[in-house]
């Protein structure tokens, strides 16, 4: 049975049904697009990395990168590569891994109903020999090396290190060369049955197709398959402390000019029940002060300290939440000073009534604008859904924001103790 949504504010119809398997879909049908896009994703990410098993009762711990070794396996089957199936007809796959999650996914304009049971059916049987396992190695470390040598990515990477003391969020989505060569078959096969049962899975389709008719093809490839009985996934975290773990690291690669990246490390001890409230803050914040028209992006362009490769994100999980800014700088040290320094000032700092109403302007017309977006709807959705809560609420929970929220956050955001300095410098000629 469907239950259908109408959400007033953005004129759309949702339709979900949870199957009896466990598998939970969302259908947004949007008959003025010519594409199709759709996602299915499991709540499995690079994090993830002890648990116990299905149907076993002690924690193991996989090697680190298995999550994303897994993705690039499915794709190989014993007699062919499954992006083929999708370009013969008509279709554009692709998958991605992040901490928390790994997902599959596809656009096409013809073909819809083919191409989505190709998604649940190539993703839902697995193939894993132990001779495409250690082929799928020497593949997966040299992707490692090539991202070893981006800068961009290592600052990424190094910034986050700087924050964790023991989370696995500092750990490189792939792994590492050594830890993947540990990885066996039977590791992926264990992984796999407790992370893609249907119960730990969404899938959500968006485009031009008729829901009815899409439901029904989805229940039906579903009822042809079994799968063991899965309990709630049993994960376990070390304890992480609200302190960054290093507050600077230099490390000297071969780049022409030096970076300097910023982290913020969020306390968790924050009530639950405003998630999406401060996941929304921290983004209008950060975006309020370090935006090209922003007052501190001016200060430090004034100074010659950035140029424009300067950017700021943030990231928030069950489990984990940070903020990254930073970038090319010929004045890393002053540039690590003074961001601290503009971070430091938000303590005594309050938006005027004239700068909240402006950030929540902006803040509501890039959401509308992102909804415009099958990609984007499609990888959100099942984001927040993820994380227990509704995408499509996050106008209503903007809308409900005051500026004593944003002041508070503001006010409390930043300590000596949850800020970090990562750098990269020229390497320097051994004499």
């Amino acid at each position: 049975m469907m239950n259908k949504q109408y959400y007033e504010q953005l004129k759309e119809t949702l339709y979900a049904n949870d199957l009896a398997n466990g598998l939970q879909v969302y259908l947004l049908p949007k008959p003025e697009m010519s594409k199709t896009f759709a996602i299915f994703a499991t709540d499995y990410g690079s994090i993830d990395q002890t648990f116990v098993p299905i149907n076993q009762k002690d924690y193991i711990t996989v090697p680190d990168g298995i999550a994303h070794f897994l993705e690039h396996k499915l794709f190989e089957k014993e007699d062919r590569d499954v992006f083929q199936d999708f370009t013969k007809r008509g279709a554009s796959a692709n998958a991605f891994t992040s901490f928390t999650k790994t997902a599959y996914l596809f656009s096409a304009t013809e073909e819809i109903e083919n191409n989505v049971e190709t998604l649940l059916d190539f993703v839902q049987e697995p193939y894993f020999s132990d001779q495409s396992v250690e082929k799928e190695k020497g593949i997966i470390a040299q992707e490692i090396r090539m991202y070893d040598d981006q800068a961009d990515w290592r600052a990424f990477f190094g910034t986050i290190g700087n924050m964790y003391h023991n989370h696995p969020v500092q750990i490189d989505i792939a792994g590492t060369v050594d830890s993947i060569q540990a990885i066996t078959k039977e590791d992926l096969y264990t992984c796999y049955e407790t992370f893609y049962h249907p119960s730990n899975m969404i899938l959500f389709i968006t485009g031009n197709f008729e829901p009815e008719n899409m439901m029904q093809l989805i229940e039906a490839n579903q009822q042809k398959k079994t799968f063991k009985t899965l309990n709630t996934i049993d994960r376990s975290f070390s304890n992480e402390l609200p302190t960054v773990a290093k507050q600077k690291t230099v490390l000297e690669m071969p780049v022409s000019v030096p970076k300097c990246m910023v982290g913020i490390k969020e306390n968790l001890q924050t009530v639950e029940a405003n998630f999406m409230q401060q996941d929304l803050l921290a983004d209008m914040l950060l975006d309020h002060f370090y935006s090209k028209s922003g007052v501190f992006y001016h200060e430090l362009y004034e100074k010659d300290l950035i140029d424009d490769n300067f950017s700021f994100e943030s990231n928030r999980e069950k489990n984990f939440a940070f903020s990254v800014l930073g970038g090319n700088t010929t004045k890393p040290d002053q540039l690590a000073d003074t961001i601290k320094e503009q971070l430091l000032r938000w303590k005594n700092t309050s938006l005027t009534p004239s700068e909240f109403e402006r950030m929540k302007r902006k803040k509501t017309g890039e959401l509308l604008r992102s909804m415009n977006s099958l990609e984007t709807i499609a990888q959100q959705f099942i984001h927040y859904k993820t994380l227990g809560f509704d995408y499509f609420n996050l106008l209503p929970i903007l809308d409900e924001i005051t500026i004593e929220d944003a002041n508070d956050y503001l006010q409390s955001w930043i300590n000596d103790e949850n800020v970090t300095v990562f750098q990269i410098m020229p390497t320097t000629e051994e004499k």
